[in-house]
């Protein structure tokens, strides 16, 4: 069974408070079930959580805050970026050359996901194509803040006019999730 880090947990919970108070955080534990919340009531960044907990706390989100529109992840995870890259893994930012930093990516991906792997292809100077293989579970909100996350990262390497876009999406049929990456 696919696991994530409560590194990813806690990230969401924490852009709820942060942008909905303690008020939009309740609203959106109390529509979980039982077993969910008292998951949820303490979540340390370094345990292993069921991804299909994730997957529930996502979709209480969109439902409950985010009217239905799934794109709230971008931003979610953006804010997931800024947040651990400016303490936790700020080691894995390489100022001035996105490409390193992207070739990071499987490591960076273990730490927040248990099975699966992600791989970084160069693609051009300024471009380059990320690819998660073999993840048991997956969820198009999970690949909207993967999305955000390395837009807002490589915008914290330095670089401007950072496009990602996922033109293949296990959740929506693909045999892969691969991410289009560019900047100026």
């Amino acid at each position: 069974m696919q696991q994530i880090k409560g590194a990813v947990l806690k990230s969401r919970l924490g852009f709820v408070e942060d942008h909905f108070g303690k008020e939009g955080l309740a609203r959106v534990l109390a529509s979980l079930p039982a077993d969910d919340q008292r998951l949820l009531r303490i979540v340390f960044t370094s345990n292993w959580y069921p991804f299909e907990l994730g997957k529930r706390v996502d979709d209480a989100i969109v439902q409950v805050l985010g009217g239905g529109r799934t794109d709230f992840f971008e931003k979610l995870g953006e804010a997931s970026a800024t947040k651990n890259l400016a303490s936790l893994h700020s080691g894995y930012l390489a100022q001035g050359d996105p490409h390193a930093f992207l070739a990071k990516a499987p490591s960076i991906y273990s730490l927040y996901y248990e099975t699966g792997r992600r791989e970084y292809q160069r693609t051009g100077p300024t471009s380059g194509t990320l690819t998660t293989y073999d993840a048991e579970t997956f969820s198009a909100p999970d690949c909207l803040t993967v999305v955000g996350w390395y837009r807002k990262a490589l915008e914290m390497c330095g670089v401007a006019g950072v496009q990602v876009s996922e033109d293949e999406c296990r959740a929506k049929g693909g045999a892969v999730c691969r991410y289009q990456i560019s900047w100026k």
